[in-house]
């Protein structure tokens, strides 16, 4: 797979070794594979990756490209095979009411921490989403359920919308600090 210098980078995040938390790395394969074969046609600076459980050794990724989508196994409690975008604040908090099954499991896998990093050292490309795909079981296996893999084609569909959409918009700017560093003469005062 390409650099990502400025790019449009979707990550395949998971583990291939547990059935549906691989579900993110099936789906970028999936994609390379069609489009290896003229299948379908990724916008011009859209760059595939196979992030599988790199966790935070992705955070150089992220700091290089212009807008990620990341695409995992996401705990939402919807039915095995549900497909959802979330971007955002959303990414990083809990829901509002913080309900279970409403929290996006962003701390399997290191993916938490790597969103985390990337915030911290100021790495984080302006525009962030993650494509979901509710699990319906992560056990030892190398095979997606059929629920999961039944919803490839549908999250394939969801993540090129995502990245016509970010590819036809201006590249955003990352947001401010809400709080400056404060020099320490003005303090001394």
């Amino acid at each position: 797979m390409t650099s990502s210098g400025g790019s449009i980078v979707i990550v395949g995040i998971g583990n291939i070794l547990l059935r549906d938390d691989g579900v993110g790395v099936e789906v970028v394969r999936e994609i390379e594979r069609r489009a290896g074969r003229g299948d379908l046609e990724l916008p011009a600076g859209a760059t595939l990756v196979d992030g599988g459980t790199l966790g935070l050794n992705l955070l150089p990724l992220l700091a290089g490209a212009r807008a990620i989508v990341l695409v995992d196994a996401a705990v939402r409690g919807r039915q095995p095979g549900a497909v959802e975008v979330v971007r955002g604040e959303a990414l990083v908090a809990p829901a509002a009411g913080g309900g279970q099954g409403e929290e996006v499991a962003v701390g399997r896998g290191g993916l938490g921490e790597l969103l985390a990093a990337a915030r911290l050292a100021e790495a984080d490309p302006a525009a962030i989403v993650l494509v979901g795909i509710q699990p319906a079981e992560i056990a030892v296996g190398l095979e997606l359920t059929a629920d999961v893999r039944r919803a490839v084609p549908a999250a394939i569909e969801i993540i090129l919308n995502e990245v016509r959409r970010m590819a036809a918009s201006p590249p955003a700017t990352r947001n401010a600090p809400a709080h400056r560093r404060r020099d320490p003469a003005e303090c001394a005062a």
